[in-house]
C-alpha cells in the first residue's frame, strides 16, 4: 500500500475534532456546483482550498526595453576589407572568451573603454562605431549577446534547459516551448516566481487551452518549477478493483476517470453510495452520489481535486471515526515490513 496513503490514515486517527456523521452528507448537486468552480482552472481550485489568489498585474502583460548589465558577455565583430588584422584580433577574443562588460564598460582593442552599461545593443553598437571610427570611419561593427548574467530565466523540474535569456518580449509560451516541457509535467503543481513571490499564472489554461491572458512577458531572474506527474493525486478506496493514488496532471480528474483507473466497482460495492471525501481532513466535506448521478451527468460535471479521495464501500461511510478505525489496522499491517 501507498505510504502517503498509510500517513494520511494515521494523521486522520490522530484528528481530535468531532467526527464526521453520515446525515451530514453533502448531495450531488454540491459536487456538482464545486465542480464548476474546479473547471475554472488552478486558482479557483486554490481557493477553494482556503488560499488568497491575485489577479496578474497588467504589467506583467507589458514588454520593456532590455538593456546591458554589468557581467553581460558580448559578441563583437569588426568587418574592414583593408584591416583584417584588426578585425581578426577583435574576432578571436569574441570566440574565445567573450567581451564582458565590468564596472559598466566594455574594453576592446585599440580603443578606450566604453561606457555601455544601461544602453540597448543597438546604442552600444552606435557608441563602439564612434569610439573605432576615430582610427578608420569605413570599419563596421556588430554586436550580439554572448552570455547573460542577471537577464535570465532559471527553470527547475521536469526541463531540458536550466536558464533561458530573455530580451524584453519574450513571454512564457515560448520559455515553455524552448524548455522543452513533456506532456506528462503536472501542470497545474508548476509555478513562476517572480522577486520570491508566486505569480498568479496557470501552466494549463496557457498551455493546454491556448489562454493568451496566461501569456506574461518574462523578466531577467524570474524561476520557473515544473512539476513532475506524482505531485498532485487523488485516492480512491474501498470497493474498487484496483484501491490507490492516481496522478492529476491537470490539476483535477472526471471522478468517471477515477473510477476508471481504479478498473471500476466490484461487485460488493454498493453504488447507491460512492463517497467523495474532501477538504480537513480533521471535519472533511463528504459527497455522496448515486451510480445513476455517474451515468446521467455530464462527466465535467463531476470533478475531483487534488487531495480527494474517492470511496466506495459494501456499505456507505455513516461515521467518520470508525471509517479510519476500519480501514487503518490492515494499513498498519502493509506500510511496515521490516
Amino acid at each position: 500500500m501507498n505510504k502517503t496513503l498509510f500517513v494520511l490514515l494515521l494523521v486522520l486517527c490522530a484528528c481530535t475534532n468531532t467526527p464526521y456523521h453520515g446525515d451530514c452528507a453533502v448531495g450531488p448537486d454540491e459536487f456538482v456546483m464545486d465542480s464548476y468552480k474546479i473547471r475554472e482552472g488552478k486558482f479557483s481550485i486554490l481557493e477553494m482550498e482556503g488560499k488568497d489568489i491575485m489577479a496578474i498585474s497588467p504589467s506583467c502583460m507589458e514588454e520593456y526595453t532590455n538593456v546591458i548589465h554589468d557581467g553581460d558577455v558580448l559578441d563583437i565583430a569588426l568587418y574592414h576589407p583593408n584591416k583584417a588584422d584588426l578585425s581578426a584580433c577583435v574576432q578571436q577574443i569574441a570566440d574565445s572568451v567573450g567581451y564582458t562588460v565590468q564596472q559598466g564598460k566594455l574594453r576592446l582593442p585599440r580603443i578606450p573603454a566604453v561606457e555601455i552599461m544601461g544602453l540597448t545593443l543597438e546604442e552600444a553598437r552606435c557608441k563602439i562605431d564612434e569610439a573605432y571610427h576615430q582610427i578608420d570611419p569605413t570599419l563596421e561593427v556588430f554586436i550580439a549577446y554572448k552570455d547573460r548574467l542577471l537577464d535570465k530565466i532559471q527553470l527547475a523540474g521536469a526541463v531540458d534547459v536550466a536558464n533561458i535569456p530573455v530580451d524584453g518580449k519574450l513571454r512564457l509560451f515560448e520559455v515553455l516551448a524552448q524548455a522543452k516541457v513533456p506532456p506528462t509535467a503536472n501542470l497545474f503543481k508548476s509555478y513562476l516566481l517572480r522577486d520570491n513571490q508566486f505569480l498568479p499564472v496557470d501552466f494549463y489554461k496557457l498551455i493546454k487551452e491556448g489562454d493568451m491572458s496566461q501569456n506574461i512577458v518574462m523578466r531577467g531572474g524570474d524561476k520557473i518549477y515544473i512539476a513532475d506527474a506524482a505531485d498532485a493525486n487523488v485516492m480512491v478506496l474501498g470497493e474498487v478493483g484496483a484501491p490507490g493514488v492516481y496522478d492529476l496532471k491537470r490539476g483535477f480528474m472526471t471522478l468517471t476517470e477515477a473510477l476508471a483507473q481504479a478498473k471500476g466497482i466490484t461487485p460488493d460495492g454498493d453504488r447507491r453510495y460512492i463517497q467523495v471525501i474532501r477538504g480537513s481532513m480533521c471535519s472533511p466535506k463528504i459527497y455522496t452520489l448515486h451510480w445513476q448521478h455517474i451515468l446521467g451527468l455530464p462527466s465535467d460535471s463531476l470533478l475531483l481535486m487534488p487531495g480527494d479521495i474517492v470511496y466506495v464501500a459494501a456499505t456507505p461511510i455513516t461515521e467518520w471515526g470508525r471509517f479510519v478505525t476500519k480501514l487503518l489496522p490492515p494499513f498498519i499491517y502493509v506500510g511496515f515490513n521490516p
